[in-house]
């Protein structure tokens, strides 16, 4: 079972939709023991990173999510959940997670897109991922696939840490992490095929780590 993490901070009812349309047993929650024994978390995000972390810290929940990665607990971050994996965050200011090192930082609106147009703030709409290392989140998906975002900041974590990457204005992390610890800046949820198959690998990889 996958725990999806309620802070009151996240899209959980959309990520949820998700898996129950690929059959896949969740529960939304912010019980510790539930969020300790799932086969593994997706910790999503709409909002910002400042209301997320007071969120966080307010039950304690920073504390055992840190604790669960340090023990190669499997974990999807999306959007907000993403960003405050890292360090710090330029949105209100706030000091993240430090499960990841890196930042996260606000799009410059004088960066220009492929016409010499400045890009618009926020990041909104249809992209692609160009993978930096292979992925076990993109088994069996294209290439060329579009991925949705929505949002005004960017990851920005330390250069080992960078899987993937898209292009706005310039190129900025959209994928972040290690194996078992994976962040993404776009909606999988949101995302139709792709993204659907995205949390079906990611839930495939949380049962094999399971049984290993």
């Amino acid at each position: 079972m996958l725990a999806i993490l309620d802070y009151k901070a996240g899209n959980q009812t959309s990520v949820q939709r998700a898996l129950n349309k690929l059959g896949i047993p969740n529960v939304i929650t912010s019980d510790p023991d539930v969020l300790s024994n799932a086969t593994g978390i997706i910790f999503p995000g709409v909002g910002a990173a400042g209301q997320a972390m007071d969120e966080l810290t307010s039950g304690g929940l920073d504390e055992r999510l840190k604790d669960l990665v340090a023990q190669n607990k499997p974990l999807l971050g999306i959007c907000v959940g993403c960003q405050i994996l890292l360090d710090y965050s330029e949105e209100n200011d706030t000091k993240a997670l430090s499960v990841i090192p890196g930042e996260c930082r606000l799009f410059n609106p004088s960066w220009v897109d492929y016409e010499g147009i400045p890009i618009r703030v926020p990041h909104m709409g249809w992209n692609q991922i160009e993978l930096k290392q292979d992925c076990i989140l993109f088994k069996d998906i294209d290439p060329d696939a579009y991925f949705y975002f929505v949002h005004s900041y960017y990851p920005a974590p330390e250069e080992k840490f960078i899987i993937g990457e898209t292009t706005y204005g310039r190129p900025f992390c959209s994928l972040h992490g290690r194996e078992g610890l994976w962040a993404v800046q776009f909606h999988p949820e949101k995302s139709g095929t792709p993204g659907l198959k995205l949390l079906s690998n990611f839930y495939e990889y949380c049962k094999e780590a399971s049984d290993a």
